[in-house]
């Protein structure tokens, strides 16, 4: 007779997995994906090496995960804000505000999510997340155009070149020990006159 998982074994190993990736996101906050080996997390998790590769075949597969699970939360958050206001620019001010105030709340994770040298399996990620940053606002320009709050523009082009230069300015304070005060003001200043406000 075939051995068939019980839920309670499925329930273990959902929440070993869940386990492993808490310490393995902890350890990317703390120092970055270069932080992340596999025998760092087996040592914070309390678990041997070889019960890792049960779960994740390669550090990359690791931390593609880890990759995933944090952008989600990121992209989330943006999406959330961008519902607070009743005009385009009240909302993407608000948006620039929490995007920064998060990234400085979290320096290294924000340095390891947005530009961070990386395994292939988590630059991946980070292209496709990109777009889905990109994706939310083209949506606000694309009503700011419709409510007649923004001029005509190419609103892929200019959705696309915000989330680049909103991560490049953010890469150095995030990377070195620069002053950080300004930058949200700074950001949403510069994109505001990008989008014609």
């Amino acid at each position: 007779m075939a051995y068939r998982e019980t839920d309670h074994v499925r329930a273990r190993k959902a929440a070993q997995r869940e386990h492993l990736l808490t310490c393995a996101e902890q350890l990317v906050r703390e120092g970055g994906f270069a932080g992340l080996t596999m025998q760092t997390l087996a040592r914070q998790a309390g678990v041997g090496v070889g019960t890792l590769y049960r779960y994740f075949d390669n550090k990359g597969r690791l931390a593609a995960e880890v990759f995933r699970r944090a952008t989600e939360r990121e992209v989330a958050a943006v999406a959330q804000a961008m519902t607070h206001g009743d005009t385009v620019q009240a909302r993407l001010t608000y948006v620039l505000q929490e995007f920064v105030r998060r990234a400085q709340a979290a320096p290294k994770l924000a340095w390891a999510l947005i530009a961070e040298p990386v395994d292939p399996e988590v630059d991946s990620e980070r292209l496709h997340y990109r777009r889905q940053y990109a994706s939310l606002y083209q949506a606000l320009l694309r009503e700011g155009v419709t409510r007649g709050e923004l001029p005509e523009q190419n609103i892929a082009v200019v959705a696309a070149a915000m989330v680049g230069g909103i991560a490049e300015a953010l890469v150095g304070p995030l990377s070195e020990p620069l002053e950080q005060d300004g930058v949200a003001e700074a950001l949403v200043s510069f994109c505001l006159h990008a989008i014609g406000l």
